[in-house]
């Protein structure tokens, strides 16, 4: 791995809602997920769950059967754009409480786009904002394109054209062109890093169509199938404060080794980027939790088990604030808070007191009041033993490095600089 260029291309994240709406998105999105829907973990969502629990390694998605000629592919038809159906069972990225976007070149000379980075949706396209500029090494396929998000949706034409990200040159990377797009604002499209299979059904006479990670893979550009994030304290300001590292690990972004886990075998959570994991407060006190969940950047906050929640606002004395939906402490419980320990294949994460609650400066943002202490933590909605009694979200995320390689079907996490930062 030593010969490898570390790939890191920067992105920014952003808050764009209030606590209540945060709060409404993250409990839709987490009933959604327990529900199985929209996989988008590295063992794939057409996996049985039995087939989903032997194969922990060396994951390659399904081959698809070549079509014979007497044999045309057929993929299942696309829901209309719009589709409220589609839409109700669909996770959304449009709707996000934290939006993370990236400038992504297209064409040669490349013309760059804002895009969206969604890991719950895995097709590319532009459109929806800058208009799509055909250069030499654009192609269009004549396939017509359609894909259905949450409040969102888009419809066109698909294209092959050069992708570039950062120093990264993808060659040949089908990307949808919108003819028409619902539900963005602010940006050109998406940049979709899911795998393959949520791909099905939404390019005509196209079984799936290869993702830009699953593309680097193929065509040399990275040695693994995987995504590493870091973050960086969020600002108002819209500064560049997060990086994605395509392939393998940004060792400048860590404190510590990587501590690599297998997908989780406990269904619904294994369907994600699932692990298994012991949450307790305070060092000596029996856990909170100890059981299956999953590492998410889509959901805002941390979110917890009904039981567990309790368990965590009588520990820390937190009341419910009416106006915002989340948890707040006054200054004495904040002073006497006790950080969070995530144990995680063995190795224990600290999550201080001050990582637990929100930044003070955003809480305008919010809708909460200034100088009031809230708390990042929430209830999941259901009591643990679903199979999926977590969620360690953008909260999470901010405070350690985290990895999704698809290719060895494992997550991993480190610490960074940020870790037992005073920020908040």
């Amino acid at each position: 791995m030593s010969h490898v260029i570390i790939k890191s291309i920067p992105f920014t994240t952003q808050i764009k809602q209030g606590a209540r709406h945060i709060l409404a998105h993250d409990k839709a999105r987490a009933q959604k997920l327990v529900q199985g829907l929209h996989p988008h973990g590295p063992l794939g969502h057409k996996a049985t769950a039995a087939g989903r629990h032997r194969h922990h390694h060396h994951h390659k998605h399904h081959p698809v059967p070549e079509p014979t000629p007497n044999d045309p592919p057929e993929p299942a038809p696309a829901p209309p754009s719009g589709d409220p159906d589609a839409a109700k069972d669909s996770i959304d990225v449009t709707d996000a409480g934290v939006t993370y976007t990236m400038s992504v070149g297209v064409g040669s000379p490349a013309t760059q786009y804002t895009l969206l980075i969604d890991t719950g949706s895995s097709n590319t396209w532009v459109g929806a904002g800058k208009a799509y500029k055909q250069t030499s090494t654009s192609k269009s396929t004549r396939n017509s394109v359609n894909v259905t998000y949450g409040s969102g949706s888009f419809s066109g034409t698909e294209f092959t054209d050069e992708v570039t990200l950062g120093s990264l040159v993808i060659k040949n990377q089908s990307i949808g062109v919108a003819s028409k797009a619902n539900g963005f604002q602010d940006v050109d499209g998406i940049l979709g890093i899911g795998p393959v299979d949520l791909t099905e059904g939404t390019v005509s006479n196209t079984p799936n169509v290869p993702t830009v990670t699953q593309n680097m893979f193929t065509q040399k550009l990275i040695p693994t199938e995987s995504i590493g994030i870091s973050y960086e304290p969020t600002t108002s300001d819209g500064a560049l404060n997060g990086e994605l590292t395509f392939g393998s690990v940004d060792t400048s972004k860590t404190t510590s080794d990587v501590t690599f886990v297998p997908i989780t075998s406990t269904s619904p959570a294994s369907n994600y980027w699932g692990i298994d994991q012991t949450i307790s407060y305070g060092q000596d006190s029996s856990p909170l939790l100890t059981s299956s969940g999953i590492v998410d950047t889509g959901t805002t906050l941390l979110l917890i088990a009904t039981d567990a929640f309790n368990a965590y606002q009588k520990a820390t004395g937190a009341t419910l604030d009416q106006t915002t939906g989340l948890l707040t402490v006054t200054e004495e419980q904040f002073s006497n808070m006790q950080s969070l320990f995530f144990n995680i294949g063995g190795t224990t994460f600290e999550f201080t007191p001050n990582a637990q609650i929100w930044p003070r400066s955003q809480n305008s943002q919010l809708g909460g009041e200034e100088g009031k202490i809230y708390l990042i933590t929430s209830d999941l909605g259901n009591n643990s033993g679903t199979g999926l009694d977590f969620i360690n979200g953008f909260a999470f995320l901010q405070r350690f490095y985290s990895v999704y390689d698809t290719t060895n079907a494992q997550v991993g996490l480190a610490t960074t600089p940020f870790t037992n930062a005073e920020t908040n």
